[in-house]
Parts: C-alpha cells; structure tokens; sequence
C-alpha cells in the first residue's frame, strides 16, 4: 500500500490485508472497509448528523424547488446538500461534521483542519448507499436477522426481498415534523427488514389499499362543495375520462356523472362498476 502513514485505523488496516487484493491507497482502503460494513456506516452517519443537528431554519420539503432538481419522499433529507445550508468543502454534505485526511471522521493526525479536498466521509457515502438502494445491502440485512423472515417467523427464502417496516409514505403524512437526525433512521437499519416476496406482496397490497381509502373521501368531499372548480373523472376499470362531471346523490357514494348527456350511457356503467367494487371515482383538478 502506498503512502501509508504511521497512525492508521486498525480496523481498517486488518480489514485491508484481509482482502484478495490489497488496496492501492489508504483511502481506497477506507472506502473499501465502509463499504464491506454498511450497517456500521449507517449507524456512525446518524450519530455524526445527531451532533450537528438540524440548520436554523430548515424545513424538509419534497416537490420542485428552486435552483435544484425534483425531490422526493423517498429521498432522505440531507440540509446540509441544499445550497442555503451547505458548509463546502471539509465538512460532510450528509451529516454536516468536519472531514478529516481520507475521508475519515476523527483527527487522528492532529491536522487540526478538515481536509479541503472532500465533501463526502467515507462512512456516510457508504450510509448514503444503503439508505437510497437498501436492497444492495440484502445480504448484511440478512445476517442481523439470523436468516428468519420478520413478517412469517419463517426461513428466509432466495426471493427475499428488502422492506421498510415504516413505507415511506407515511413516513413523509405522519413523521416529517419530527427533528431532523431522528428521521434519517426511517431510511436505515432501525426500519429495514427482510422478508419472503410472498409476505411483501401481502404488505404492500395492504399499504396501497390504505393509500387508496385515504385518497377518496379526500376527493369525494372536494367534489360536493359548492366552489368545487370542474374536476376530471376517471373511470379505473373501464378507462373512460369524463369532463365536466358532477355529484351524484350520495346512495352512490360519491361517485360522478357527465354534464353531456350524450355520455350517460357510460356514466351508468361507471356507477355500476363503481357499486360492484366499492370504489370511487378517481378526479384531479383541470
């Protein structure tokens, strides 16, 4: 190995010479220690991000923003990569702490200077990895739960899959005022588990359902205001659009009915589909 220094990790050496083929360089045996032990790296960025603590003033936001590109829910919220809260180089873009030489978290050199150079730790690259592609890691995940699939007591089968315990949906309705460190554990090992594709397909035809029963009222309530503006409806099972729609009386309820009455004759097969599965219709503002 090149250029190795006097004071180095242990861990990280032993874990370097252990390997078919030996690093080139200490930080490529950094990186390559973090990433054999992401759940390590996981737990490690959420105490460094526990430590610096949310920005005065940040809020977690997800949709269109300016001057970035679209965020979403299922992206982990990092402050400290938003451009009005960044600290620049030598400090971590993920948990906002100090970067010190080869991306590691600690001064052991006694630097006394983060290094300018970096904008990542090694840790928290590896965390990162494994909060927006948990199913890369299945194989570690495994491992903590001593190869039992969590939902069926059973053992894990090869079509395992990785879910989280919490969706995160719900995680963005029920959680985001919660303080910043303590959502990031919603993406980590604390709300990941294993389980048998036959038991995630349950749990997730479960979740979609309550996404769906929240979702109608929502609408149906929208649509026998007075001021509602025009809504356009969408019938899901026989995939026929109606614009211009109005309430129907509530024995049916809810559901909506065409101004023209040249497409009655449709809106009476959308009732009827509608009473037979109990589902309403689907609208969005024009």
């Amino acid at each position: 190995m090149r250029n190795l220094p006097e004071l180095f990790p242990v861990a990280v050496l032993v874990h370097a010479l252990s390997r078919q083929f030996l690093p080139a360089t200490p930080r490529r045996a950094v990186d390559s220690y973090w990433r054999y032990h992401p759940v390590r790296a996981d737990k490690l960025a959420r105490a460094l991000a526990a430590l610096s603590g949310a920005p005065k003033g940040w809020v977690w936001r997800v949709g269109i923003q300016k001057s970035r590109p679209r965020v979403s829910f299922r992206v982990p919220p990092t402050p400290f990569r938003e451009p009005a809260y960044t600290k620049g180089p030598g400090h971590c873009c993920v948990c906002g702490q100090p970067i010190f030489r080869f991306g590691w978290h600690r001064d052991l050199w006694g630097d006394r200077r983060p290094n300018q150079n970096a904008t990542w730790h090694s840790c928290c690259a590896a965390a990162w990895n494994l909060w927006i592609a948990p199913s890369d890691h299945v194989r570690h995940l495994k491992v903590l739960q001593k190869r039992r699939c969590l939902a069926t007591r059973e053992r894990l089968l090869k079509n395992a899959e990785v879910d989280h315990r919490i969706p995160l949906f719900k995680v963005w309705r029920d959680y985001r005022e919660r303080p910043w460190p303590a959502l990031l554990a919603y993406w980590g090992v604390p709300n990941l588990q294993v389980i048998n594709r036959s038991a995630h397909v349950e749990k997730c035809s479960q979740e979609a359902g309550e996404r769906r029963v929240r979702a109608i009222p929502t609408i149906a309530d929208r649509s026998l205001h007075k001021d509602s503006p025009k809504v356009l409806c969408v019938d899901g099972r026989i995939g026929r659009v109606y614009k211009d729609a109005q309430p129907l009386s509530s024995q049916v309820g809810g559901a909506f009915r065409p101004a023209n009455a040249a497409l009655r004759s449709h809106s009476k097969c959308a009732v009827r589909s509608f009473c037979a599965s109990r589902e309403g219709a689907i609208g969005r503002h024009l």
